[in-house]
């Protein structure tokens, strides 16, 4: 499995390297592993929906309809 790290994951999915460690700190990143220091991300990981928007929280909605 392909690896990238916190800078480059951060300028793929164009939010901050700082943001983006604070999402592996608190589980939101799916298959996201530290190693000593270092936060590495599956190369094929999908950015998070950002909960901290209204818009992210309708979409969330509409996806759960949608499955259901």
């Amino acid at each position: 499995m392909e690896y990238l790290n916190i800078t480059e994951t951060a300028e793929k999915w164009g939010i901050s390297p700082r943001r983006l460690q604070t999402l592996c700190a608190n589980g939101k990143v799916e298959g996201a592993t530290r190693f000593g220091k270092v936060w590495m991300i599956p190369k094929n990981t999908q950015k998070p929906i950002d909960g901290r928007t209204k818009a992210s929280k309708d979409n969330m909605a509409s996806l759960l309809k949608k499955d259901m």
